[in-house]
């Protein structure tokens, strides 16, 4: 499991690349379920995309939190999206963990989603929250407990930038990061 230092020692655009390849864990009463981080977006607080560019409030107070805690959102009022905060405590940064390779616990994350396709399993961050079993109760949790990452795999790996996907604002930073090739990156590619 990795310690909170590791997300406490590093700036946000560094912690959502060397995510890439980790595996996060969820223990579950269901089951336990895992998958390989393939593709993360950063958000950083002088973003006009990031939830916290105009300040704390009762939704994003979590993205405020001490970095390896977690941040749960709704969004567009029916998907949850899984974060990882990141700097320091009182800096509204956080990086959200846009796919995993599914790896452990995959049949019931095929029951959880109601489909049979591994790849369709967790490319999206509101896919994978559903497969993984994860909520907003899980929101503001630190990452050493039901809900952490083991170190990242030993592969071979190139990692990619691009610009994020599904907003409207910081279009052109791009904060957007995936293992190239992986056949469980989400399949849109936002290009400028």
């Amino acid at each position: 499991m990795l310690p909170l230092e590791f997300y406490q020692s590093k700036d946000t655009i560094t912690l959502a690349k060397q995510l890439l390849g980790c595996t996060l864990v969820h223990q579950h009463p269901e089951g336990t379920t895992s998958g390989i981080i393939v593709e993360t977006e950063a958000y950083l607080e002088n973003d006009p995309a990031s939830h916290s560019y105009r300040g704390k409030t009762a939704r994003n107070q979590a993205m405020f939190g001490k970095a390896g805690t977690t941040y749960v959102y709704l969004i567009y009022g029916m998907y949850d999206c899984f974060n990882i905060v990141s700097n320091q405590e009182g800096i509204g940064e956080a990086v959200l963990i846009r796919a995993l390779e599914p790896v452990e616990g995959i049949g019931l994350m095929q029951k959880r989603r109601n489909t049979e396709k591994i790849p369709n399993l967790c490319s999206g961050p509101g896919k994978l929250v559903k497969a993984m079993g994860l909520s907003r109760e899980d929101n503001g949790v630190e990452l050493i407990g039901k809900i952490h990452c083991l170190q990242r795999t030993n592969a071979e790996m190139e990692i990619r930038s691009s610009s994020r996907i599904g907003i409207t604002k910081g279009l052109e930073l791009q904060y957007r990061f995936y293992i190239e090739g992986n056949r469980f990156v989400s399949r849109k590619i936002s290009l400028l």
